[in-house]
C-alpha cells in the first residue's frame, strides 16, 4: 500500500510511539492527584509543554492549551473570543476555510454575529484590498487559515495579521495552523498572533491531541468548563499519552524538517511534471501560488474524482479527491468551487499529500499507474472525445 493522504493523517512515527507506551502502563496516573506518582505524571505533561514552546520559539510555556484536535481549538478561539469580547460582532474569514471554521462562522451568524468570507482567486489566493476594506471597528475576530488543506496555497498569515493590528489593536488575530505546524514557521515573538490553532496527528503524532496558542493578555473565555485543568482554562482530565506523544513529534519535527521539507519539494516537482508531461488537460490547482511544498491537487478534465479514487484503491494508493463526494456527497469541493475551477476538472480533482516515509519509488509507481487510470476512465466518459483525446465541446 502507497500512502499519499498525509493532509487527512499522519502514520504514527516509532519514536512517538515509544515514548507514549509506558503512559499506557505503569504511569497510568491522573496528573491531578496529589500523591508522589501521580505528580511525577504531571511533571511529564509540563515538560511536554515547555518541549512545545521551545520547539515553536514561545517563551512561556503557559500560552499552549492542549485540546482534542485543531477543530476543538477553532472552536474555542471563535466562540471563547465572542463570549469574552460581547461588544463586537463581526467576524473575517475566508470562503476556502476548513469546516471546523466556516461552520462556526455559520453558527455565529444564527447567533446574530456578521460575517465577512473572504473571497480567492483562480490560484486560491486572497484580494488584499477586500481583506483591508472589510477591517471596521466592530471587528471582533479575524480567523484565516495559514494553508489550505485541499490545495495547500500558503496564505501571508503575517502581513494579514499586522494590517489588522495596525487597523485596531484590539482585533484578534486567529490562524488554523493545522496543515503547516511543523512544516511552516510563524513569528510568535512578534506579538502579531493571539490564537493559533494544531493538530498533532497532521504531524506524527497520534489523533486525539491538539493545541491551541494563546497569546498572553488575549481576552478568551473556557470552551469546555468543569474542571481546573489546564490553569482553569479547558475542563478535563489531560491526555498524558498523547500529550507526551505530541511533544515528541514535534521534537522530531524540528530534527527533519528542513532536510525532510527540501526533499518532498523535489520530490512533488518531479510527481508535478511528470503528470502534465503523460496526461492531457490536467491542471495543477494553485500552482503559480505559494503552495505547500507536500500538497498537490491534480484536476483531470472529464471523469469524477470518487471513480479516481476507486482506480488508485485498486492499485494500492491512498489518495483522497478535491470533491466532497468521499464524505457521500455528489457537491463539489467549496474550496475548488471558490476558486472557479472548472466544472468538467472540478469533480475530477485529486489530492496527493507526501510525507517524509513516502519514497521516490513510490513516486514513480504512481506516475505509471495514475495515466493509465486516467486512459481508461476517459475512454468510458461521455464527455471525451476519444479519437481526437480531447474534451468533447457542447453548444
Amino acid at each position: 500500500m502507497i500512502y499519499v493522504d498525509n493532509n487527512a493523517t499522519t502514520a504514527v512515527a516509532p519514536e512517538v510511539r515509544d515514548v507514549m507506551l509506558p503512559f499506557f502502563n505503569e504511569l497510568y496516573y491522573n496528573p491531578s492527584s496529589m500523591y508522589p506518582p501521580a505528580q511525577n505524571v504531571a511533571h511529564e505533561v509540563k515538560k511536554a509543554r515547555q518541549t512545545i514552546a521551545q520547539c515553536l520559539d514561545i517563551e512561556d510555556p503557559s500560552e499552549i492549551l492542549f485540546t482534542s484536535c485543531a477543530s476543538e481549538s477553532n472552536n474555542a478561539a471563535i466562540f471563547g473570543s465572542a463570549a469574552a469580547n460581547s461588544s463586537r460582532k463581526h467576524i473575517i474569514t475566508t470562503s476556502v476555510e476548513h469546516p471546523a471554521v466556516l461552520e462556526v462562522c455559520k453558527e455565529m451568524e444564527r447567533r446574530g454575529y456578521r460575517v465577512t468570507y473572504l473571497k480567492v482567486n483562480k490560484l486560491g489566493e486572497l484580494d488584499m484590498r477586500e481583506y483591508v476594506r472589510a477591517l471596521d471597528e466592530d471587528t471582533l475576530i479575524v480567523s484565516i487559515m495559514h494553508a489550505n488543506n485541499e490545495t495547500g496555497v500558503v496564505f501571508p498569515v503575517e502581513d494579514l495579521a499586522r494590517i489588522a493590528k495596525e487597523t485596531d489593536p484590539k482585533i484578534i488575530f486567529h490562524t488554523d495552523a493545522t496543515q503547516t505546524m511543523t512544516k511552516l514557521p510563524l513569528n510568535y515573538q512578534s506579538g502579531l498572533f493571539d490564537l493559533v490553532s494544531f493538530s498533532g496527528h497532521k504531524f506524527h503524532a497520534p489523533k486525539g491531541v491538539g493545541g491551541l496558542y494563546i497569546r498572553k493578555g488575549t481576552r478568551i473565555r473556557p470552551f469546555l468548563i468543569g474542571g481546573h485543568q489546564e490553569n482553569g482554562r479547558r475542563a478535563g482530565t489531560e491526555n498524558v499519552a498523547y500529550i507526551v506523544g505530541m511533544a515528541e513529534a514535534m521534537k522530531l519535527a524540528a530534527k527533519t524538517h528542513a532536510a525532510d521539507s527540501e526533499r518532498i519539494r523535489k520530490m512533488r516537482a518531479r510527481f508535478e511534471n511528470t503528470l502534465l508531461e503523460r496526461i492531457p488537460y490536467i491542471e495543477i490547482n494553485g500552482r503559480g501560488a505559494a503552495r505547500m511544498p507536500n500538497t498537490s491537487n491534480i484536476a483531470v478534465h472529464c471523469i469524477e474524482g470518487e471513480a479516481i479514487l476507486y482506480q488508485l484503491s485498486e492499485a494500492g494508493i491512498c489518495a483522497s479527491s478535491g470533491s466532497a463526494c468521499t464524505s457521500g456527497s455528489l457537491e463539489s469541493s467549496h474550496v475548488l468551487k471558490a476558486m472557479n475551477v472548472p466544472f468538467t476538472a472540478m469533480h475530477g480533482s485529486t489530492r496527493f499529500s507526501f510525507s517524509r516515509y513516502n519514497t521516490e519509488e513510490e513516486i514513480a509507481y504512481i506516475t505509471d499507474v495514475f495515466p493509465k487510470i486516467v486512459e481508461r476512465l476517459r475512454n468510458m466518459s461521455p464527455y471525451w472525445d476519444k479519437q481526437n483525446q480531447r474534451p468533447i465541446v457542447r453548444n
